[in-house]
């Protein structure tokens, strides 16, 4: 309660919350307005600021995909909560790792992220930014075989464009790159199935952290697999079945009850193999992207011998039309089994044609620069579904 009463005397500093939370108390939490990304987008650039400019260490924005950025700021007392508590993913960051960090370095927080979190543990860190004319994923593969690097920090969808590219230059995924002992993923939305085949595909465990250019890290899976949220750091609420998130020590930017837009189960049954006393969480994405999960989830639902690692998929009325792209002699055998699986266990009335892997994955895609873009496989009737994987041949 203290907590919350100290974020509301912080988040008063700023214009946006000026007005918006007089009278508002910690004992009457739930009455709080819910703050929205729009909110985030309509006080930009400094609607949000409750400290002066001066005490601001870095300014972020999203990537603005979607529409108008949205602003962050954060002091130095900020980024060190921050990557402290990314710092605590079970994939274990210590002295003798080194980290690549494959995520940009531009205005999303993401690889700074990562850099001060790696370099709080003492691991030495690459810094690979994103994809590149002086990153293409030919240097990516170089640098994974030469230098010896332990944890990559990328997008689930690139460490399997990475594994294509190997596989392209005649190296095993599994046994080419020693040093790899574990993925640290994030950035996308990630299904059981897919997070298990690309531990199966690298042969190497995977440790996905939860969270926005927003808020930093809101919660990391621990060794046995349950993503816990740092609810010391972070007050967590599911409204209406999002999670709403209030970051009790932010001082630059504060956020009251900010709604992540991600559908999400907290538990508070603190019986984890790990001893941790966090909650758990499980987060099923972006609220109305059902289709888009049962769908990557029948995708690598499939036998891994299929070698079906990449698909697209486009509405047409009520049906949906699936492009993957098996080995050669798997085609026939993985597209009716694709087709079975979706219809059967998840209901979803699809047709699904097998094509070759240089039909979806154009040789662009590993040479070519690409702008920021994150993943996305499921499009309209009349939207150009080759923006999946390659965008437009613009590369992910």
């Amino acid at each position: 309660m203290l907590e919350l009463q100290a974020v509301l005397e912080r988040a008063r500093k700023a214009p946006f919350y000026r007005y918006r939370l007089r009278g508002a108390d910690a004992a009457t939490w739930s009455r709080i307005p819910l703050t929205h990304k729009e909110d985030l987008r309509a006080a930009y650039p400094f609607g949000l600021l409750a400290v002066p400019l001066g005490d601001v260490a870095s300014y972020h924005e999203s990537s603005g995909t979607s529409g108008t950025p949205t602003a962050s700021a954060f002091t130095e007392d900020d980024w060190d909560d921050i990557a402290s508590r990314f710092a605590r993913n079970g994939v274990g960051l210590a002295k003798g790792d080194m980290v690549f960090v494959k995520t940009p370095y531009a205005m999303v927080t993401t690889a700074h992220q990562m850099h001060r979190a790696a370099r709080l543990r003492g691991a030495t860190v690459v810094p690979g930014d994103n994809r590149s004319s002086v990153m293409p994923y030919a240097r990516v593969i170089h640098l994974l075989k030469t230098l010896p690097i332990s944890v990559p920090w990328c997008m689930p969808t690139e460490a399997l464009l990475w594994a294509e590219a190997a596989r392209r230059a005649g190296l095993d995924p599994q046994h080419d790159f020693p040093h790899l002992r574990a993925f640290c993923v994030a950035g996308e939305a990630l299904t059981p199935e897919k997070k298990r085949y690309l531990s199966e595909v690298w042969g190497r465990p995977v440790f996905e952290d939860y969270g926005s250019t927003e808020t930093g890290s809101l919660a990391g899976e621990c060794r046995f697999g349950r993503m816990h949220l740092w609810s010391d750091r972070v007050f967590c609420e599911v409204v209406d079945g999002i999670l709403v998130v209030t970051p009790l020590y932010r001082a630059a930017m504060p956020l009251v009850r900010y709604v992540t837009g991600d559908e999400a189960e907290v538990s508070y049954d603190h019986a984890c193999p790990c001893g941790s006393d966090f909650p758990t969480v499980r987060v099923h994405g972006r609220a109305g992207g059902g289709v888009a999960a049962r769908l990557e989830a029948a995708v690598y639902s499939l036998p891994r011998a299929h070698g079906v690692s990449f698909w697209r998929a486009r509405r047409r009325g009520k049906v949906m039309h699936v492009e993957i792209a098996p080995h050669a002699d798997k085609r026939d055998v993985a597209s009716a089994a694709l087709a079975a699986l979706l219809s059967d266990r998840h209901e979803v009335p699809a047709v699904v044609k097998a094509v070759g892997i240089d039909e979806l994955l154009p040789a662009g895609v590993f040479t070519e620069e690409a702008p920021f873009q994150k993943p996305r496989f499921v499009f309209d009737e009349h939207e150009d579904w080759n923006q999946a994987i390659i965008y437009g041949g613009r590369g992910i």
